[in-house]
């Protein structure tokens, strides 16, 4: 469960908003693609669209298991994206979405990959499952409820003994790093833009940074007309939602994802 356990202590483990599927996908591939050492060389945002076209990864109990496989070298890692309200995903059992795990599966590592999800499956039937997921309003409370089935998972894994030893590593590793946001190598900046019929611009964000790149590329109305990730300068953009109001004014709510400094 490395990969699993990374991700939560990385800040790879995030709150989803929109209850949109494509965008959920997208916002965890982008949170993916943002892991130095996956690099440039991917599109990991169309492949993990094109991967679910065509095999639907909601497994039930209000998991999906989403993934995009490479012939690179490389580490098995991964995103997880917590719904508080839940997403429509198109599952077997016709539940909506909680939890949704997307793995990054280079070639070599496809036997761990298989290994991880077994054990997060047995983790899941052997505890309440997903359903306190949708009563949990805080993403800490979400974590702590991972780090749990993370220990569950490697008890199934390893004998007793050994399996203490390692919950005692998770748990100090766990207290250790803190808030999960503090020890992300790249930072997650939620923005808004304001836009007039005269294609006149205001980004609404906390970071200046963001503002000023967002305010002066010149492919912000291309961005903002169009579908799928962009970026401009060091962001990649994923947009969740538009808003139309009076006078031709639109609000567009997005996301940006940047390697932090």
């Amino acid at each position: 469960m490395n990969s699993l356990l990374d991700a939560l202590q990385e800040g790879r483990l995030v709150e989803l908003s929109e209850t949109d599927k494509n965008k959920a996908l997208e916002y965890l591939a982008l949170l993916v693609e943002a892991i130095p050492d996956i690099g440039t060389q991917m599109d990991i945002v169309k492949e993990v669209k094109e991967r679910e076209a065509q095999s639907p990864t909601g497994i039930g109990k209000g998991v999906a298991i989403p993934h995009v496989r490479t012939d690179r070298t490389g580490e098995l890692l991964c995103a997880v994206g917590w719904s508080p309200h839940g997403i429509a995903y198109g599952a077997p059992d016709g539940r909506d979405v909680h939890l949704l795990v997307m793995y990054y599966v280079p070639d070599g590592q496809r036997p761990l990959y298989l290994k991880e999800v077994s054990g997060l499956a047995k983790a899941i039937q052997k505890t309440d499952g997903i359903e306190p997921f949708a009563d949990i309003h805080d993403i800490q409370t979400v974590r702590h409820k991972l780090l749990d089935w993370v220990g569950l998972a490697i008890d199934e894994a390893v004998p007793d003994a050994k399996a203490r030893m390692i919950k005692l590593e998770v748990r100090q590793a766990a207290v250790a790093a803190g808030p999960a946001a503090a020890r992300a190598p790249y930072a997650v900046l939620p923005f808004r833009v304001l836009a007039d019929e005269a294609k006149r611009f205001v980004v609404l964000a906390d970071d200046p940074k963001l503002v000023a790149a967002l305010e002066s590329s010149p492919d912000l109305s291309r961005i903002l007309s169009g579908e799928g990730g962009a970026a401009i300068g060091p962001y990649k953009i994923a947009l969740y939602g538009t808003s139309r109001f009076a006078l031709n004014r639109t609000l567009f709510e997005g996301v940006a994802v940047a390697m932090a400094e």
